[in-house]
């Protein structure tokens, strides 16, 4: 049989710093995770020790069938007084990354995944009035020490729901419920962005620089003026602000497209967001799970003319049976936008491990490998891993499931 992903298309998962490194008690996040009035429901502690288990980690990965691996860089190691940048963090990402390229794994490296150093946020966060600048300084800093390792680096993980979470919503620090600060941001984040491109392009020649969108498929909840009106404001800025942004020389070369879930808006939720409809398959997040999705939004992003990579889609569940089943439908669904024309080239599954979920803590489970924190933090790959090792290792969708493939 024909194969329904070419042999040079990249499969992977992702993880990010702040979910399983552990240790990282110098950020905004560490302050968020241990305020009693926050939305945060646990402190990240230990999170998965994958600060000193990487290696290990990523031979698990390349076992699994993976040639990709996307991970996070936490800034607040890195440069944890404002111009003050760590030899010890940097000598020890240098390592992450060899380590990563010794396993065969192409790096995909995220530069602001959520985080912010502690500095940073006291000085107003996204909304400093150098907020931009010593964005653009921290990158330049790490591409010119690191751009060798970094085959491809994306500048800001999901911007519109930094601003969404963080300055509309309040479940993301800083905690703001604002709409104006909310839209705000939105689009200081996209300077942020572009600067970065630059930044990284000036110390390092060698990577290529994207930028990772999440877009979820929105829709009125019901069929009247009040709620069409309220899903174009939602789509303009939670989707094609970030699409119709990437113009320019310093846009970037690729761009990574993260996709969950189905999403409904409705003027007279407090939320703006419905609950799902009646009848929907929900996740352990209360996610709608759409599989079409994935080929919509993958066909509207390719409306930027960049080569699109899904840097993230996944479900949290206990039931591995279910991400089986999600991993297949979304698989398919992205082998149809393929087939139907979008440049896609590889697909990096969320989860690499459980982790640690931000808000939720360690009880959304997302990971292809579980991990046993009080039997030292064992590994354990699920049925899906061995799935999604068909398909990586093959190319064919019609070989997920059966068993571990050999070609």
């Amino acid at each position: 049989m024909d194969r329904d992903f070419p042999a040079d298309f990249l499969w992977g998962a992702a993880t990010s710093a702040h979910q399983v490194e552990g240790g990282n008690v110098n950020n905004d996040w560490w302050d968020f995770e241990h305020d009693p009035g926050s939305a945060a429901r646990e402190s990240s502690l230990d999170a998965i020790d994958h600060f000193s288990r990487y290696r290990e980690d990523f031979a698990l990965l390349k076992a699994l069938g993976h040639n990709t691996h996307r991970l996070s860089l936490e800034w607040s190691r890195i440069e944890p007084a404002p111009g003050e940048f760590s030899r010890g963090a940097m000598a020890h990402y240098r390592r992450v990354l060899a380590a990563l390229a010794d396993a065969g794994l192409t790096g995909f490296v995220t530069l602001h995944h959520f985080t912010l150093p502690r500095w940073f946020a006291a000085q107003g966060g996204w909304l400093g009035p150098q907020a931009v600048a010593l964005f653009a300084r921290y990158c330049h800093h790490v591409a010119a020490e690191l751009g060798d390792l970094m085959p491809f680096v994306c500048t800001i993980n999901e911007p519109q729901m930094v601003a969404l979470h963080g300055y509309l919503e309040g479940y993301h620090p800083p905690g703001i419920t604002n709409p104006t600060l909310w839209k705000r941001v939105g689009r200081v984040l996209l300077q942020a962005h572009h600067a970065a491109v630059q930044a990284i392009r000036s110390a390092s020649g060698s990577s290529s620089v994207g930028l990772a969108l999440q877009l979820p498929l929105l829709a009125p909840i019901r069929d009247d003026e009040a709620c069409h009106a309220l899903h174009r404001v939602m789509q303009h800025e939670i989707v094609d602000l970030y699409l119709e942004g990437l113009i320019g020389p310093d846009r970037g070369d690729w761009l990574g497209v993260q996709y969950y879930r189905k999403q409904w808006v409705d003027p007279a939720s407090p939320t703006i967001f419905a609950d799902p409809p009646e009848g929907s398959q929900l996740t352990q997040m209360g996610w709608a799970v759409h599989p079409d999705g994935l080929r919509q939004i993958l066909h509207r992003a390719s409306a930027t003319g960049l080569p699109l990579y899904v840097t993230e889609n996944g479900i949290a569940t206990e039931d591995d049976t279910e991400r089986l089943d999600y991993l297949h439908t979304h698989l398919a669904a992205l082998a149809q936008a393929r087939a139907e024309g979008v440049d896609v080239r590889g697909y990096l599954h969320w989860s690499a491990f459980d982790n640690f979920e931000w808000s939720e803590g360690y009880g959304p489970k997302f990971g292809l490998i579980a991990v046993e924190h009080d039997n030292d933090f064992r590994r354990v790959p699920k049925p899906s891993a061995y799935a999604f090792a068909n398909v990586a290792t093959t190319g064919r969708l019609d070989l997920f499931g059966h068993g571990r493939a050999t070609a």
